[in-house]
């Protein structure tokens, strides 16, 4: 491709694209998604490209998505005609059109195949790329939200054997096995770590997930506590309790809706209890979720309202 009748636009995005795609194939095997934000179909497909891809990480699978409607200038050396496209790309060629795969276990057999045949480097000896690390990272915490605990313990365990101090992936595997019913198991992992290393973000986030797993009742227990709640709505311990209860059990909505209300009739109950509580499940849910940003909102209207 000549450069020079390229637009500085246009020059941005080759070097975006040199850098993202076709140096990273001449030893990894580059899935390349060709999608848009409209575009339903993709919504699907690319979930399951990044849960897979994520799975094969460590023999040397990235995933690298492109805009249709951002990077046009790529999308159209590329032909794009409709989305979802899909290529392979290994050695700065395209090895495989992708497109009609629409299962984990078609997108899984093509890809064995592929590696099979290409000699397609892992990234087990020679660590994990930063984009794709994020990915990973990406898939496993969308596995959570999903209550697909096992398939997020899975990429976390594989990011872990290559980047054992990744404290990120430390709180992703903790979290997983409380999801799984393992809270024991992951207080002795969180145990093992150093002073410095419990400092983290990441981990406040793990050991909040194990503190609220604690919280979690018996249908009769969760009974009770709805019960003496009806009785004194503005009770702050009736409501503490039971928030912790709900939220333990699955039911975020509930919980956060009754921790909004006690923090409006008296938010300086027991210390401020009731929002903090409330800070926590917002960074234990992650700080850029939805869910999050609606329930922040709420929040303020009433702190600062």
């Amino acid at each position: 491709m000549a450069t020079a009748s390229l637009t500085t636009e246009e020059q941005q995005a080759l070097t975006v694209f040199q850098d993202t795609v076709i140096k990273p194939s001449m030893e990894k095997l580059v899935i390349l998604d060709f999608w848009a934000e409209w575009c339903e179909p993709c919504k699907q497909l690319t979930p399951i490209l990044e849960k897979i891809v994520a799975q094969y990480a460590d023999r040397g699978v990235l995933l690298a998505k492109i805009d249709v409607d951002v990077e046009k200038f790529i999308a159209s050396q590329f032909q794009i005609r409709s989305i979802p496209t899909v290529y392979a790309m290994f050695q700065g060629q395209p090895v495989a059109d992708l497109t009609r795969v629409r299962t984990e276990s078609e997108l899984m057999k093509m890809l064995d195949e592929l590696l099979e045949k290409l000699p397609v480097q892992g990234s087990g000896d020679a660590g994990i790329p930063p984009e794709q690390l994020a990915a990973m990272i990406v898939a496993a915490e969308e596995a959570l939200g999903n209550n697909e605990a096992p398939a997020a313990f899975e990429i976390y365990r594989q990011i872990l054997t290559v980047l054992p101090d990744n404290m990120d992936a430390v709180s992703g595997m903790v979290r997983s096995m409380v999801a799984l019913g393992e809270a024991e198991k992951a207080q002795e992992m969180l145990d093992q770590l150093s002073d410095e290393q419990k400092k983290e973000t990441a981990i406040s986030r793990a050991q909040n997930a194990i503190t609220l797993a604690a919280e979690s009742k018996t249908p009769d227990e969760l009974e009770g506590l709805r019960n003496s709640y009806a009785q004194n709505p503005e009770d702050g311990g009736s409501a503490f309790e039971l928030a912790n209860a709900l939220f333990a059990g699955g039911m975020r909505d509930e919980a956060a809706d009754i921790l909004l209300a006690s923090i409006a009739h008296d938010r300086d109950w027991n210390e401020g209890a009731a929002r903090i509580r409330l800070l926590e499940i917002f960074e234990l849910v992650g700080l850029t979720d939805p869910w999050t940003a609606q329930n922040r909102r709420k929040l303020s209207a009433i702190l600062f309202g």
